[in-house]
């Protein structure tokens, strides 16, 4: 019972820590979706400031140059220089200029520059680019921005007309968003490396937690599958270490403790019960040869004739040797033999068989054939010969009983697989009447017969032979003929 409930446990306990784990990704995903999320959303705030920063220094720049024209001096060289410089100084990481449609730059400064000197000169790299958006502020009228964003800054760059006398004159200014730095970034790249650690860290957990409980209750599982296998009691198991499992354990020890109690007071209950039956039938089968012998001692007595009492002695000395007979089998049944299992061969073994009883198959006009040509030449099975020896001539004995003169009785033996096992069959079959319907239930039962001058203990003796080879004897029900199997284990399990 145990055997079938443990997989379906461990699978329901597997599929809920797999949903677990999946639930757990799916935690993971998310919260990784949204600090990306948060991180692109900083980002964004970041160039916004940027954005700000550079039209305020820009306009910066327009009010200052719009001062000095109202001075009436249109503003040239190092003046234009101070006019960039001046607008850019309360702006940390803004440069910029004055651009002219015809002569390019006219003046560059970059006032919070943190190299060992002021920088003057204008950066060549983003000259293009600078070039390009003053044009479009010229022919567009108005103030123009254009962002370039690579993946660890953004460039920003704006251009404003500048008003004068002078005309095609620009302002720009130039500022750089690190997006992939700052305490955003940092921020970012903490909350995802506490993520993966704890995904990780748990995934090492549900793997062992997994592996762990896997690894012990696939213990219990061949601890409880055993027992199934050799036929023995629930077998005691050991405490796993696991708290929860180890109730379970101690739960199936009492259990198990408690039907071996019952068990055992079931066997014993059976033995006194067969003990009683087996007792009253030892007495009735003893008891008519006593009688039939008391009786023609009496007639023989009573008489006094010589020939009567010589006919008497000859059907008392008959009689002793049905009860020795009796006695014979009887201590083939009860006394307990242990097997002595080698590599057998049967050719032989059936040769030998049929070799042995073939005087009492030629007085009956029966012909005794042996079938065994499947069997494998190099592999013999492992049994107790003497013991399988003893079965088959209590079948063959049986057969020729039964057998009518003419006919014959097949001796057969075959090596199967059933169920991933090999078995050895053993057959005898003979084309008598048959076994009597009423009979077939309790055939292999001691002391059942449907002979008045048989004993009823040799398919007995035969069944308890298969059984101490953890096979079984039984009649066949298939056929014309009455066939007697023995299914035996190839080898020992």
């Amino acid at each position: 019972m145990f055997r079938h409930r443990s997989p379906s446990i461990r699978s329901s306990l597997q599929a809920r820590l797999v949903a677990l784990w999946i639930a757990l990704l799916a935690s993971a995903a998310a919260t990784a979706y949204l600090l990306f999320g948060l991180y692109t959303q900083s980002t964004a705030v970041q160039i916004s400031q940027a954005e700000i920063a550079v039209g305020r220094a820009c306009r910066e720049i327009i009010d200052r140059y719009t001062v000095l024209l109202r001075k009436g001096d249109e503003p040239a060289g190092e003046a234009l220089t101070g006019v960039v410089s001046g607008a850019l100084a309360h702006w940390p990481g803004i440069e910029g200029g004055v651009w002219s449609a015809g002569q390019g730059s006219l003046a560059y400064a970059f006032p919070s520059y943190e190299g060992s000197g002021p920088k003057t000169d204008l950066p060549q790299a983003e000259r293009e680019m600078i070039a390009a958006v003053n044009a479009e502020s010229r022919s567009l009228g108005r103030s123009v921005v254009i962002h370039r964003v690579s993946r660890t800054q953004a460039l920003l760059v704006q251009a404003c007309p500048l008003p004068g006398r002078e005309p095609g004159l620009t302002g720009w200014t130039m500022t750089r968003a690190h997006v992939n730095d700052g305490p955003a970034y940092t921020r970012f790249l903490a909350a995802l490396g506490f993520l993966a650690v704890a995904v990780v860290g748990a995934a090492g957990f549900l793997g062992h937690f997994l592996y762990g409980y896997s690894r012990r209750i696939a213990r219990l599982e061949a601890a409880l599958a055993a027992p199934e296998r050799e036929g023995a009691d629930l077998a005691h198991l050991d405490r796993t270490g696991e708290r929860e499992l180890d109730r379970l354990v101690d739960a199936l020890n009492a259990a198990g403790g408690r039907l071996r109690e019952a068990r055992e007071q079931a066997l014993a209950a059976e033995r006194f019960a067969a003990l009683g039956r087996l007792s009253a039938d030892i007495a009735h089968e003893i008891r008519n040869p006593i009688a039939a012998m008391r009786l023609k001692a009496e007639n023989a007595l009573a008489t006094g004739e010589p020939e009567r009492a010589a006919t008497a002695l000859r059907t008392i000395l008959g009689q002793i040797g049905r009860v020795e007979t009796l006695v014979r089998d009887l201590l083939h049944l009860t006394q307990p033999r242990p097997l002595h299992r080698e590599p057998t061969d049967l050719r032989r073994l059936l040769s030998d068989s049929a070799q042995w009883h073939e005087d009492a198959a030629r007085a009956r006009a029966v012909r005794i054939r042996v079938a065994a040509d499947t069997l494998p030449a190099a592999e013999h099975p492992h049994i107790d010969r003497a013991q399988v020896q003893r079965a088959l001539d209590n079948l063959l004995l049986n057969a020729l009983r039964h057998a009518p003169p003419g006919s014959a009785v097949t001796l057969d033996a075959r090596r199967v697989l059933r169920e991933g096992a090999a078995r050895l069959e053993l057959r005898v079959a003979d084309e008598g009447p048959g076994v009597d319907p009423a009979l077939r239930p309790h055939l292999f039962e001691p002391f059942v017969t449907g002979r008045s001058d048989g004993t009823g203990l040799g398919l007995a003796i035969v069944s308890k032979i298969a059984q101490a080879h953890r096979g079984q004897a039984r009649l066949l029900e298939v056929g014309p003929a009455t066939t007697f199997l023995l299914d035996l284990p190839w080898q020992p399990s």
